[in-house]
């Protein structure tokens, strides 16, 4: 995939930085997208760049779809057009029970998670898709294990956004085939990031190393592996497959 250009959503933080950097490190020409977190993507770029890899960093309201129109407008113009999508951006959105959810939080939390890949699929598969000669390329959405066990307490929003990102994966994955677009997801567990500050940071993780299979959270870098292997031509022949990276939860 040398040269070819990616674009990761959410890189500014955790997984999506991991993702970026990873890749720079493998080649690819990367679009570090970021909502307002600016100093934290411009440190990704800068680590890239650091490791001889190429990047710019791009802003976007991922719920938008006229600002995400404008991101893919705006790496076209920089990097060149995308061979490949990694949609991370996501938010829990806060915990609360169904009865007591604050006006809006449901929609919000629908509105980046699933409208948003929604959105950037959207705009990378015009550019990809052989029909409009594109040379193909391949997608991948972060999903979450949380798509198959209903989520933590008070975080049902947030599992019901991944149940969506599966389903999506699914179908996008036998729309898009006919244009040399694989479409897949990785489910991360527990993973060693700040998303879980809202449920306490650090003590939280610790906390709940003992009920993992595997003893511990697992890592953004972890992560990272599986979703640059599904980028990859060694899964040239991996479409419509959802991916758990979760130590065995």
């Amino acid at each position: 995939m040398t040269g070819r250009v990616l674009v990761v959503t959410g890189a500014s933080r955790g997984i999506g930085a991991a993702v970026a950097r990873r890749a720079g490190a493998t080649g690819w020409r990367v679009a570090v997208h970021y909502g307002a977190a600016a100093d934290a993507a411009a440190a990704v770029v800068a680590d890239i760049r650091a490791a001889g890899g190429v990047a710019e960093a791009f802003p976007a309201e991922i719920a938008d779809a006229a600002s995400v129109a404008g991101l893919f407008a705006a790496v076209d113009a920089a990097l060149g057009p995308a061979g490949g999508l990694v949609n991370n951006a996501g938010i829990i959105g806060g915990k609360f029970p169904l009865m007591d959810a604050p006006p809006g939080a449901i929609e919000r939390v629908l509105a980046v998670n699933v409208a948003g890949t929604f959105h950037a699929s959207a705009e990378a598969a015009r550019r990809m898709a052989r029909r409009r000669g594109g040379s193909g390329g391949a997608i991948v959405n972060l999903s979450s294990v949380v798509s198959r066990t209903g989520g933590l307490p008070e975080e049902t929003h947030y599992a019901a956004s991944k149940g969506a990102i599966d389903s999506l994966t699914l179908g996008l994955a036998r729309e898009l085939a006919p244009d040399g677009i694989r479409v897949n997801a990785v489910r991360p567990g527990i993973i060693a990031t700040d998303i879980h500050d809202v449920h306490g940071g650090r003590a939280f993780l610790a906390g709940f190393g003992p009920q993992i299979p595997a003893g511990r959270p697992g890592t953004p870098e972890e992560v990272a592996a599986t979703v640059l292997w599904l980028l990859s031509e060694e899964a040239s022949y991996v479409t419509g497959a959802l991916f758990d990276v979760a130590g065995g939860r």
